[in-house]
């Protein structure tokens, strides 16, 4: 009997977390002090506990189990419609305002990814290769990811503006990789994680859990601080290239005819929606400059 391969996806998802929460909790195990946990009220830890189940345990899950169904370039398109949903359900549930540019580049980037997936030949038409698709288990994963990121993304605007980053991050993966955990083994039993402790997991795993997991999340609440709402947008604007440059030259695969028509929208879309941002920004700028002339002339 052949040896399990325990490069699996729910290995890299679970020691992947763990390592992950290790790292998290060196660096930001100070957040956890008594005081700044009394301040968190039931509606904070309720929040918490949604937003780790949401983007640990179920967006993750989804998205490598979509990647095992179809191309990567596929589940990054389609992915890229978790932008125009928190645009949809930030309007809806949170009454923000936007401009008819911001508007009009989510439906651009929604139109983009319908696209993507209608327009995509069977795997039948493609010859041996058989890389199109048919609206198919994998693209609805990678929706059904897309739609649990998003509305994450709304619980931690209501609930989490408060909480330390610290007690946010530590908390969400821990909770979150428990969840995760309790799910498979509910579903597949105990066995399926019975090549858990195999060296070349963790050897993998130290890096991609260390590195590229909590290495990409400092980085990201980093720029947050120091960017504004406009330079956050362009920066996930590349998201979509990277993923596609990224299956092209690591694992070979060719953009179809759809991904270019598709992936053109999307990042039309993106381009529209930076006009508006900067439309929006544009007069709070204006306006902070006349207040430093004015300031200026009544020093004189």
């Amino acid at each position: 009997m052949p040896e399990k391969n325990p490069i699996s996806f729910c290995n890299v998802l679970f020691v992947g977390n763990i390592v992950a929460f290790l790292v998290l909790l060196a660096i930001y195990g100070k957040h956890w002090h008594i005081s700044n946990i009394k301040q968190l009220s039931g509606k904070h830890w309720l929040g918490l506990s949604a937003t780790a189940i949401l983007s640990v345990a179920l967006a993750p899950s989804l998205t490598f189990m979509a990647l095992s169904q179809t191309t990567v370039n596929n589940v990054v398109l389609i992915g890229r419609i978790e932008t125009p949903l928190i645009l949809a359900l930030s309007v809806i549930l949170l009454g923000e305002r936007v401009n008819r540019w911001v508007v009009t580049g989510a439906a651009v980037s929604f139109l983009g990814v319908i696209l993507t997936i209608l327009l995509q030949q069977p795997a039948g038409d493609m010859g041996e290769m058989g890389m199109g698709f048919t609206v198919g288990t994998g693209e609805l994963m990678a929706l059904k990811g897309a739609v649990a990121l998003a509305i994450s993304t709304i619980i931690s605007k209501v609930t989490l503006k408060q909480i330390p980053l610290g007690i946010f991050s530590i908390f969400r993966t821990a909770v979150g990789t428990a969840v995760f955990a309790a799910i498979v083994v509910q579903m597949y039993g105990v066995d399926h994680f019975i090549t858990v402790f195999s060296p070349l997991l963790w050897q993998w795993m130290l890096f991609y859990g260390g590195v590229i997991v909590v290495g990409g999340q400092l980085l990201w609440f980093n720029g947050l601080k120091k960017a504004g709402a406009s330079d956050v947008s362009m920066a996930t604007s590349f998201s979509p290239i990277a993923g596609i440059l990224a299956a092209y030259f690591l694992l070979g695969e060719l953009p179809t005819t759809a991904h270019y028509i598709g992936g053109s929208l999307i990042l039309a879309g993106i381009a529209i929606n930076q006009i508006g941002l900067r439309q929006k920004t544009a007069p709070i700028q204006v306006q902070t400059k006349e207040m430093d002339l004015e300031a200026g002339f009544k020093g004189v």
